[in-house]
């Protein structure tokens, strides 16, 4: 819109006179030797310094939801980066069920029991191995199995997004429908889903987006038989910079429209003060080629630029640039746009 080991220094080579050090200390009466001992230990934990004992606080915003007759959708909030989080811990009841990465903030619990009802609790771990309290508990009701269901739900007709600041945006849906009943709508950006809302749910505020940035979501509708419908029509959000922060450095209203052999991008450039004649091109997430415009082509207005490519028909990409400002950086993203190769 805009997802090593450390090394051990090898041991010097003793010196063939050490072991008389071992004599000497031999020789002590044993009062001396108790000193001894002592100022080292004690100037071994002066090295060492305090140890970490304080735990992390304990997650906010937990909630839960039904997303099948047998699985339940479970998320929180991002943690600050100086709580120092290494993990989470999901608990059903009292049994750990999930144990996740720091920058994992949802999970789907699956195998549980239709027409039951679940609470769960989320609990924080730090590098030093102190835990938090347990998080408020969130609950759900399983749904009913459906036998035999195998139609998926209508996709949301339409979508809208709209910014409410630098790291947070709200999304707006249409209710799709289903023979048997929608049970969740699952919210995507490109092919990474990012946010479960309820069956009666037609908007949600997404949290912890980056400013200054493009975001390319859809929505999907899901049954009680995980049946999941296609997607609905993609909304652009646009969230505004940060306190302090240049504003405008993503291309504007990119488009990306296959053709045989070939790929046209289309976008407008970031008003950056003066023309821009670089581009990196993103294709499935990775760097893949800089876009470069020669003196005399550089655009003022609405750029395009055309690739030829080589994967078979039927090959699915998604595409976004970024711009080189005027002081050698890369701006923020395009939008991200999802497209399918034509022979």
């Amino acid at each position: 819109m805009h997802d090593p080991a450390p090394r051990t220094a090898p041991h010097p080579a003793r010196h063939p006179r050490r072991p008389a050090f071992r004599e000497s200390a031999a020789a002590l009466a044993p009062g001396r030797l108790s000193a001894l001992a002592l100022a080292l230990a004690a100037a071994a934990l002066t090295a060492c310094g305090p140890s970490d004992t304080t735990p992390p606080p304990a997650p906010a915003d937990l909630t839960a939801q039904a997303g099948s007759a047998t699985s339940v959708h479970v998320m929180w909030q991002s943690p600050a980066p100086a709580d120092g989080v290494t993990a989470f811990l999901v608990f059903q009841q009292d049994r750990l069920v999930r144990e996740l990465p720091a920058d994992k903030t949802m999970t789907d619990i699956t195998g549980l029991t239709p027409q039951t009802a679940y609470a769960f609790t989320v609990r924080a771990r730090d590098a030093a191995g102190n835990t938090s309290p347990s998080s408020a508990a969130a609950s759900a009701t399983t749904p009913a199995a459906k036998a035999e269901d195998r139609q998926a739900p209508t996709a949301p007709a339409r979508t809208q997004g709209q910014p409410l600041g630098p790291t947070s945006a709200r999304l707006t849906w249409t209710a799709a429908t289903d023979d048997t009943g929608v049970t969740a709508y699952d919210v995507y950006q490109g092919d990474a889903r990012i946010h479960t809302a309820g069956p009666g749910s037609t908007t949600t505020v997404l949290e912890g987006l980056q400013p200054d940035s493009v975001y390319t979501f859809t929505v999907r509708a899901r049954d009680g038989a995980d049946n999941s419908s296609p997607s609905g029509p993609a909304a652009d959000v646009a969230t505004p910079a940060g306190p302090g922060q240049r504003t405008g450095t993503a291309p504007a209203d990119f488009t990306a429209a296959a053709s045989p052999g070939a790929l046209t991008l289309t976008w407008t450039p970031p008003p950056t003060g003066r023309k821009t004649s670089e581009y990196e091109l993103y294709v499935n997430g990775r760097p893949t080629t800089v876009i470069q415009f020669g003196a005399g082509a550089v655009p003022a207005g609405r750029a395009e630029h055309r690739l030829t490519v080589a994967e078979p028909p039927g090959t699915v990409w998604t595409v976004k640039i970024r711009a080189r400002l005027p002081d050698g950086t890369w701006g923020a993203f395009s939008a991200e746009r999802r497209i399918v190769l034509t022979s």
